[in-house]
């Protein structure tokens, strides 16, 4: 039997703040020998998320934490190498969460197969993957409609840019925040959000006031912090808030005081809910038929930020937290 020898991500040790490269290590394996009922599988791309940030530290939460000295894990797409089950082939392309490595071997059950008529393939880990699927459940729970102002932020981020799309694709008005002039007019041009405004050229409340002279019905948060305290003065009565990340506060080594005006959402009659996309995937479908519906005819743009190389994942990762990303953060393994 071929020896194979797989290059992957490890946990070095838990970050304190935010992560450096000195927490990561690049190490070679050997994998185990292929049996019954295993597929061995080369990845195409893997995917980089802020989620990932709160694996590293100790301690259960709503997912357990990465181990270390052991591989990190995150969603990837890949190509079936070898296949000892009867329900992959060899060129049959599969979805995981074994990225941060080259190769691996596991049992059908943790592969998700995908069609490789949609190109390109790492799709399937943005607007067609869980990603995307976190912006349309978001937007399904806020039970979002025409008549809405919706309000993003992290807007020209992986999620972010398909729930403004979709919010579009809804008749709302789309509002985002992001952090360049060239998100902004990533937001405006080729997004189509209706407003859009950098959080670093001014007070958020004022520059979400110029953008929503009338306040907002929907936030959809992706950041927390100063942005969902401005969002809770501009939302109206019976507003909604979808509580879907904290960025801002991912890698602070304090925790972080509330919204000082938390009492709106007792006034407002405001409705906050939060979610875990894991807990939607009896769904995937009908997600996938819709989504795949968008992305074919063009309604939908899929935005992709791509790192070369397994070698570059840490800083992909790490550039995140500074921005670098527009759209979906994708490493190309191979």
């Amino acid at each position: 039997m071929t020896r194979m020898i797989s290059r992957e991500i490890r946990l070095a040790s838990r970050p304190n703040g935010m992560p450096t490269a000195a927490n990561f290590a690049l190490a070679q394996t050997e994998l185990e020998p292929r049996r019954d009922q295993q597929v061995l599988v080369r990845n195409l791309f893997m995917s980089v998320d802020p989620y990932m940030r709160g694996r590293m530290n100790a301690g259960e939460s709503y997912i357990p934490p990465f181990e270390l000295g052991q591989p990190l894990e995150g969603g990837a797409v890949g190509e079936v190498i070898e296949s000892r089950a009867k329900d992959f082939k060899p060129g049959d392309f599969v979805t995981s969460s074994f990225g941060w490595r080259e190769y691996f071997v596991a049992s059908p059950k943790f592969l998700h197969p995908v069609s490789r008529d949609v190109q390109p393939l790492s799709v399937y880990l943005g607007a067609l993957g869980l990603t995307g699927m976190t912006a349309w459940v978001g937007l399904n729970l806020a039970d979002v409609t025409a008549s809405d102002v919706v309000f993003i932020s992290g807007a020209a981020g992986a999620v972010g840019s398909v729930a403004g799309q979709l919010a579009k694709l809804r008749g709302c008005r789309v509002i985002g925040s992001a952090g360049s002039a060239a998100k902004v007019r990533f937001l405006r041009d080729e997004c189509g959000f209706d407003g859009a405004f950098n959080y670093k050229d001014g007070p958020i409340p004022d520059q979400l006031a110029q953008e929503a002279p009338d306040g907002i019905d929907v936030y959809f948060d992706n950041v927390g912090g100063a942005t969902l305290e401005a969002a809770l003065s501009a939302l109206r009565t019976h507003g909604r808030i979808v509580a879907c990340g904290g960025i801002s506060s991912y890698n602070a080594e304090q925790p972080i005081p509330g919204p000082a005006n938390l009492s709106n959402m007792i006034t407002k009659r405001l409705t906050m809910k939060g979610f875990l996309v894991r807990d939607w995937l009896a769904r995937q479908g009908a997600f996938e038929k819709e989504m795949a519906g968008y992305l074919r005819t063009g309604k939908l743009k899929h935005k992709e930020t791509i790192a070369e190389g397994i070698d570059n994942a840490v800083d992909a990762f790490l550039g995140l937290f500074q921005g670098h990303n527009l759209g979906k953060m994708v490493v190309k393994v191979a």
